[in-house]
Formats: C-alpha cells, sequence, structure tokens
C-alpha cells in the first residue's frame, strides 16, 4: 500500500522523501539502484541513443554508475554554472571534482558536449508521479534546462525508487512532464 502524500505541499514532500531515501540500507540501496540499471538497459529509449546525459548519484540517490563502464555511449555529465547546467562529456579514467552543493562534477575543462548530439537524458529527481511530472530539489536547473528550444525535443527519463513514484505531486504552471519513469520496478512511459 503506498503512503498518501496528497496533502504535503513541495517543500514538506521533498523533505519527507528525502529521509525516506537516506534512511535506506546500502544494500537495499544497491540492490534498487542495479535493478534501475537493468531495467534502462532494456529499455528501446537506452539501446537506440549514443550520446546520454546522467548524473553522479548524491545523497542516495539512485546509482546508475555500472552503465557509466559501458563505452558503447557516450556520456555526459552536468556542472553547475550560476543557475544553469554546463554539460561535459566524461569517461571512467576522467577526472571528477565536488562541485555546487557538494555534488561530484566533471572537471571545468573537460569538452563541452553540443545539446544537437544528446539522444536521451536521466533525469534525478526525488520523486515523479503516474503523469511524468517530476519533483526536483528546488533549484530549477533541469526546469530551467528542459524549457530551453534545444532540449525540449529530448527523450527524458525520470529516475526514482518505487517509494517516490506517487499517482500525484503538486505541480506549476510551468512544469513539463518527462517522458518516461524509471524505477527499481520497471520503466513506464508517459504519453
Amino acid at each position: 500500500m503506498r503512503k498518501s502524500y496528497d496533502q504535503l505541499n513541495k517543500a514538506e514532500l521533498r523533505l519527507t522523501l528525502l529521509k525516506t531515501r537516506q534512511s535506506m540500507s546500502v544494500g537495499e540501496w544497491r540492490e534498487k539502484s542495479d535493478r534501475i540499471c537493468s531495467n534502462l538497459q532494456n529499455s528501446t529509449f537506452f539501446t537506440q541513443a549514443k550520446t546520454i546525459l546522467a548524473y553522479f548519484s548524491f545523497r542516495q540517490e539512485p546509482d546508475l554508475s555500472p552503465l557509466f563502464a559501458n563505452t558503447k555511449y557516450r556520456w555526459g555529465f552536468p556542472r553547475c554554472v550560476d543557475k544553469s547546467l554546463s554539460w561535459h562529456i566524461w569517461a571512467p579514467e576522467d577526472s571528477v571534482q565536488s562541485g555546487a552543493y557538494g555534488i561530484i562534477e566533471p572537471h571545468p575543462n573537460a569538452p563541452i558536449l553540443d545539446p544537437g548530439e544528446v539522444d536521451l537524458i536521466l533525469v534525478p529527481s526525488v520523486a515523479c508521479d503516474y503523469q511524468g511530472y517530476r519533483l526536483g530539489y528546488g533549484g530549477g536547473y533541469y526546469d530551467r534546462l528542459l524549457s530551453l528550444a534545444q532540449w525540449q525535443t529530448k527523450p527524458t527519463i525520470g529516475i526514482v525508487f518505487d517509494f517516490a513514484y506517487l499517482s500525484q505531486i503538486p505541480i506549476e504552471s510551468w512544469d513539463k512532464p518527462l517522458q518516461a519513469v524509471s524505477t527499481e520496478t520497471g520503466l513506464t512511459r508517459k504519453g
């Protein structure tokens, strides 16, 4: 039975779900993360992509790092620059550094990724709902990115654990639904 989060506002919902996520044991986190990786690898979104934007796991976000060793794909990772995300090409042998908010980022000198080359965006999320809307961390980085013309047509998959895949989350007029949501129990395409 799913918990009902209907009465919570965005800030309360974010706090509640982050606490739940961080209370997972390392074993449970690793197992569920690995299942999310399997679901992604088997999706047509993934198999048809060449260049994929991803993220380095932070505060027990689902860990996608087992995927990054697959050299069939070119991987892009974000750096926070002012109020936006700058995307850089990254490979497992490349260095990383701790950036804004303590999040691991590619080195600033890493090659910049052109939006035209991107085939898929894996979007870190606090929660996603059945309509494909996501609850982020409150900084608006992905909202701003996904509203830009060069990113609007890119396939997007929200990445969450199943407890954070909800029937409905509070949304704003500017929120845009993602095209799919992946949890440890499966990948669901929207619309």
